[in-house]
């Protein structure tokens, strides 16, 4: 009843109602083809869970269907294939299956992917290309370093009679809102290339807007495909002979004029000046003829394109200047670390590794000591640790053993058990209860594999949702309070052993030396200032997590002491019972 779009879009006026639908278009002898898709889940869950695309066998199906629509007919019209969702690829998560949507379009070799979801709000360079793995278990399934990875195919005059099937790639690239960002992209197909440029409106309307459709912008190219194009068209005037733009304006345009720049030490040189022509006499592409042999170069971002329009009242226009290659050869560039975070790294993918690896060094912090204190508390073992701790005790004070401090961690039972029962509830009990769903009246449990549908109708094939979407909440409070929380209380530990051993080593030295009460007492206003400085770290950690609890209070109308007690109360009453257990050793008394 709240799904406004299948009501009110125009999608639903026209009687559309699957979740794949494509448009064709056939144009000076090319096919271009557009599919758009809808990827959310079926049932609706509230935020924050529900930040991933949610994928089933039956789209991908339906949508490689739609992206095959001229693959099995007897002709040699090329076609562009663009495809349009919401969520980037690294927010979509895997079919029941094990499949995605990245598969599909790697099996079609998409010319773009546009999607949206997290728009301008991490950085204007969302963009990436993907390509077919050989290596089933190669790291790309969990992450990509940069933009763009592994060398363009190498193509010469000699094979392009004998064109090998390229292998398969696509680019992906995030688009900004009109919302927020104010922000229009106008996409073009030149010749089967697609360009594009992403208009600002934030500061107002525009008068002018130019979009080069060729040369193509060597950074988003594609890395298979493209060089070949470049190399075995050189022949077609039509094609690579000219330089071609776009050019919007409100107002009558006087001159389009073509700028090539040669990079060189850092500053631009210009290097081509041409006067453009309006192709038709009217309409927006003005193109110029260029002897492009003379941009033939090894770099890929040695010659920059730029083009300047005037209008009647003699205003001046620039476009972005662009980088190119005649030679087909693709230019890189890199992510911000926030846009490598939302782009780079495949979320779905690393949600298992990454919890669980945090639960595992949290349980061996919490068992290993306890192991070793068992180990240690062998008649035989401290016979042979007896020489040893005779020989320092004779030489002065000295640093405690690892092993000692360690285990007194263990030897703190109450603070041992609530650590060790805190986790074993996050791995095998629900976390907290809300309403997950708006149109659902009954509370559902939350687990770190998702929402259990054990209270929602029609699920009974699912007994979890919202898988990987449940990471929001799980990883921030495993990485960000449980594991420095659990550190500041072995800190804390290995404070308090530090202390009783020092104080040990000094009453066994009892002998009216002067300097080394002197000692002493500095080691104790240490003591003191290491366990005040442990205390205040307490405070950062159960600010975060205040902020979680109020945050999920919220969105899922959940009480923390009825609905959330564990969750909520848990690691701040493990952080209060460990400082309390620490001072009443009397070191402030100081």
């Amino acid at each position: 009843m709240f799904d406004f779009y299948k009501k009110h879009s125009i999608n639903a006026r026209l009687g559309r109602k699957g979740a794949v639908q494509s448009i064709t278009l056939q144009s000076g002898g090319r096919k271009h083809l557009f599919v758009g898709f809808d990827s959310t889940m079926d049932i609706g869950l509230r935020s924050p869970t529900n930040i991933f695309g949610q994928p089933t066998d039956q789209l991908l199906f339906d949508l490689d269907a739609a992206l095959s629509q001229w693959d099995n007919q007897s002709t040699s019209s090329p076609v562009t294939k663009i495809a349009f969702g919401h969520f980037p690829i690294s927010f979509s998560a895997l079919t029941s299956s094990g499949r995605s949507i990245r598969d599909v379009f790697l099996k079609h070799s998409l010319s773009a992917y546009l999607c949206g979801h997290l728009h301008t709000n991490f950085g204007r360079n969302l963009k990436r290309h993907h390509t077919s793995e050989k290596n089933r278990f190669s790291s790309k399934q969990y992450f990509q370093f940069d933009i763009c990875e592994g060398m363009p195919t190498a193509v010469s005059n000699d094979n392009c009679s004998a064109r090998t099937e390229s292998a398969g790639e696509f680019w992906e690239w995030e688009m900004g809102d009109w919302r927020s960002a104010r922000s229009m992209r106008i996409l073009a197909i030149d010749s089967g290339h697609v360009s594009y440029a992403d208009m600002d409106f934030r500061f107002g309307s525009r008068d002018v807007i130019i979009v080069p459709t060729f040369p193509l912008d060597s950074r988003f190219m594609q890395r298979s495909s493209d060089p070949f194009d470049f190399i075995c068209q050189a022949t077609s005037a039509a094609h690579i002979g000219t330089v071609r733009a776009l050019v919007f304006s409100r107002y009558k345009i006087e001159s389009v004029t073509a700028k090539v720049y040669e990079l060189h030490s850092g500053s631009f040189h210009l290097v081509l000046e041409q006067e453009m022509e309006n192709t038709s006499g009217k309409g927006a592409m003005y193109t110029v003829a260029w002897n492009w042999r003379d941009f033939s170069d090894e770099s890929p971002d040695r010659y920059w394109l730029q083009i300047e329009a005037v209008d009647m009242s003699g205003k001046v226009y620039l476009s972005e200047q662009r980088p190119f290659s005649v030679n087909g050869l693709t230019a890189k560039f890199s992510w911000t670390w926030k846009e490598f975070r939302v782009m780079g790294c495949q979320w779905n993918q690393l949600y298992f590794p990454i919890m669980w690896t945090t639960l595992a060094f949290l349980f061996s912090l919490v068992l290993v000591p306890r192991t070793s204190l068992t180990f240690y508390e062998n008649r035989f073992m401290l016979k042979l640790l007896k020489p040893k701790m005779t020989r320092r005790s004779s030489g002065g004070f000295s640093p405690v053993d690892f092993e000692f401090f360690g285990v007194e961690l263990s030897k703190m039972y109450i603070i041992w058990s609530g650590m060790l029962l805190y986790l074993l509830y996050l791995v095998f009990f629900p976390w907290f209860t809300g309403y997950a769903v708006t149109e659902n009246h009954n509370k559902m449990y939350l687990h770190y594999k998702g929402w259990s549908t054990k209270y929602l109708a029609n699920t009974s094939s699912m007994p979890y949702i919202g898988l990987p979407d449940v990471m929001v909440i799980v990883l921030p409070h495993l990485l960000f309070v449980v594991l420095p929380a659990f550190l500041i209380i072995a800190a804390i530990a290995a404070e308090r052993a530090l202390y009783l051993r020092h104080n040990i080593y000094q009453r066994a030295k009892k002998d009216g030396d002067h300097y080394k009460e002197a000692c002493y007492t500095e080691y104790l206003c240490i003591f003191y200032w290491i366990r005040k400085i442990l205390i205040l770290l307490c405070l950062p950690i159960v600010w975060k997590h205040w902020k979680h609890c109020r945050a999920i209070m919220r969105a899922y109308e959940v009480n923390p002491f009825i609905d959330a007690p564990i969750y909520c109360f848990g690691v701040p009453a493990l952080l209060w019972l460990a400082i309390y257990r620490s001072s009443s050793l009397g070191v402030y008394q100081i």
